[in-house]
Protein backbone atom coordinates (compact mmCIF):
# COMPACT_ATOMS: atom_id res chain seq x y z
CA UNK A 1 0.00 0.00 0.00
CA UNK A 2 2.79 2.47 0.88
CA UNK A 3 4.49 1.90 -2.48
CA UNK A 4 1.41 3.25 -4.22
CA UNK A 5 1.48 6.38 -2.04
CA UNK A 6 5.18 7.04 -2.65
CA UNK A 7 5.52 9.82 -5.26
CA UNK A 8 8.03 8.12 -7.56
CA UNK A 9 9.60 9.90 -10.51
CA UNK A 10 12.35 9.25 -13.03
CA UNK A 11 15.91 10.17 -11.98
CA UNK A 12 16.04 12.88 -14.64
CA UNK A 13 13.17 14.64 -12.87
CA UNK A 14 15.10 14.48 -9.59
CA UNK A 15 18.08 16.16 -11.22
CA UNK A 16 15.86 18.83 -12.75
CA UNK A 17 14.05 19.36 -9.45
CA UNK A 18 17.37 19.78 -7.64
CA UNK A 19 18.52 22.36 -10.16
CA UNK A 20 15.26 24.27 -9.96
CA UNK A 21 15.30 24.35 -6.17
CA UNK A 22 18.94 25.49 -6.04
CA UNK A 23 18.27 28.15 -8.71
CA UNK A 24 15.09 29.31 -6.99
CA UNK A 25 16.75 29.59 -3.59
CA UNK A 26 19.67 31.47 -5.12
CA UNK A 27 17.40 33.94 -6.90
CA UNK A 28 15.35 34.44 -3.73
CA UNK A 29 18.43 35.27 -1.64
CA UNK A 30 19.79 37.72 -4.22
CA UNK A 31 16.36 39.34 -4.51
CA UNK A 32 16.21 39.87 -0.73
CA UNK A 33 19.67 41.45 -0.76
CA UNK A 34 18.79 43.74 -3.66
CA UNK A 35 15.75 45.03 -1.73
CA UNK A 36 18.08 46.04 1.11
CA UNK A 37 20.33 47.92 -1.31
CA UNK A 38 17.69 50.17 -2.92
CA UNK A 39 18.35 53.23 -0.73
CA UNK A 40 22.14 52.90 -0.59
CA UNK A 41 24.69 54.95 -2.48
CA UNK A 42 26.08 53.60 -5.76
CA UNK A 43 29.55 53.10 -4.23
CA UNK A 44 28.08 51.07 -1.36
CA UNK A 45 26.11 48.93 -3.78
CA UNK A 46 29.21 48.34 -5.89
CA UNK A 47 31.15 47.17 -2.83
CA UNK A 48 28.28 44.94 -1.69
CA UNK A 49 27.80 43.33 -5.12
CA UNK A 50 31.54 42.86 -5.72
CA UNK A 51 32.04 41.34 -2.28
CA UNK A 52 28.98 39.12 -2.73
CA UNK A 53 30.09 37.85 -6.13
CA UNK A 54 33.63 37.12 -4.90
CA UNK A 55 32.24 35.35 -1.85
CA UNK A 56 29.74 33.48 -4.02
CA UNK A 57 32.44 32.35 -6.43
CA UNK A 58 34.46 30.93 -3.55
CA UNK A 59 31.42 29.27 -1.95
CA UNK A 60 30.45 27.76 -5.29
CA UNK A 61 33.93 26.55 -6.19
CA UNK A 62 34.96 25.19 -2.80
CA UNK A 63 31.58 24.05 -1.48
CA UNK A 64 28.32 24.02 -3.39
CA UNK A 65 29.64 22.69 -6.69
CA UNK A 66 31.14 19.72 -4.86
CA UNK A 67 27.83 19.11 -3.06
CA UNK A 68 25.95 19.34 -6.36
CA UNK A 69 28.34 16.83 -8.00
CA UNK A 70 27.86 14.42 -5.09
CA UNK A 71 24.08 14.80 -5.34
CA UNK A 72 24.16 14.19 -9.09
CA UNK A 73 26.32 11.09 -8.66
CA UNK A 74 24.03 9.81 -5.89
CA UNK A 75 20.86 10.46 -7.90
CA UNK A 76 22.30 8.67 -10.95
CA UNK A 77 22.91 5.64 -8.73
CA UNK A 78 19.28 5.45 -7.60
CA UNK A 79 16.74 3.13 -9.20
CA UNK A 80 15.10 4.45 -12.37
CA UNK A 81 11.91 5.38 -10.50
CA UNK A 82 12.48 6.71 -7.02
CA UNK A 83 10.80 8.92 -4.45
CA UNK A 84 10.61 12.58 -5.47
CA UNK A 85 12.04 13.62 -2.08
CA UNK A 86 15.24 11.65 -2.74
CA UNK A 87 16.79 14.61 -4.57
CA UNK A 88 18.50 15.31 -1.22
CA UNK A 89 19.82 12.96 1.42
CA UNK A 90 17.58 12.94 4.48
CA UNK A 91 20.18 14.64 6.66
CA UNK A 92 20.54 17.41 4.08
CA UNK A 93 16.97 18.42 4.89
CA UNK A 94 18.12 19.06 8.47
CA UNK A 95 20.95 21.26 7.20
CA UNK A 96 18.51 23.17 4.97
CA UNK A 97 16.16 23.81 7.90
CA UNK A 98 19.11 24.97 10.03
CA UNK A 99 20.39 27.32 7.32
CA UNK A 100 16.94 28.76 6.69
CA UNK A 101 16.38 29.30 10.41
CA UNK A 102 19.74 31.04 10.80
CA UNK A 103 19.05 33.22 7.76
CA UNK A 104 15.63 34.24 9.06
CA UNK A 105 17.03 34.94 12.53
CA UNK A 106 19.87 37.09 11.17
CA UNK A 107 17.51 38.94 8.88
CA UNK A 108 14.79 39.63 11.44
CA UNK A 109 16.77 40.10 14.67
CA UNK A 110 18.27 43.43 13.67
CA UNK A 111 21.58 42.44 15.29
CA UNK A 112 23.38 42.57 11.96
CA UNK A 113 22.71 45.58 9.73
CA UNK A 114 21.20 44.62 6.37
CA UNK A 115 24.04 46.25 4.35
CA UNK A 116 26.42 43.80 6.09
CA UNK A 117 24.11 40.87 5.42
CA UNK A 118 23.58 41.76 1.76
CA UNK A 119 26.99 40.48 0.54
CA UNK A 120 26.41 37.20 2.38
CA UNK A 121 22.97 36.78 0.83
CA UNK A 122 24.31 37.69 -2.62
CA UNK A 123 27.24 35.31 -2.12
CA UNK A 124 25.16 32.33 -1.06
CA UNK A 125 22.51 33.13 -3.67
CA UNK A 126 25.07 33.41 -6.45
CA UNK A 127 26.77 30.20 -5.31
CA UNK A 128 23.48 28.30 -5.28
CA UNK A 129 22.48 29.59 -8.69
CA UNK A 130 25.84 28.99 -10.36
CA UNK A 131 26.10 25.51 -8.85
CA UNK A 132 22.57 24.70 -10.04
CA UNK A 133 23.89 24.84 -13.61
CA UNK A 134 25.71 21.56 -12.91
CA UNK A 135 22.32 19.87 -12.49
CA UNK A 136 21.00 21.26 -15.78
CA UNK A 137 24.07 20.01 -17.64
CA UNK A 138 23.17 16.46 -16.59
CA UNK A 139 19.72 16.49 -18.12
CA UNK A 140 19.74 14.75 -21.48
Amino acid sequence: MFKRLKPAVNRKWLILLSGLIWSGAGILLVRIAVKWMVNLETAQNLIIVTTGLLLGGAISYFGFSKIAQKNIYRIKGLSEKTCVFAFQKWHSYLLIVFMMTMGIMMRTSGLIPKPLLAPVYIGIGFALFSSSILYYKQIN
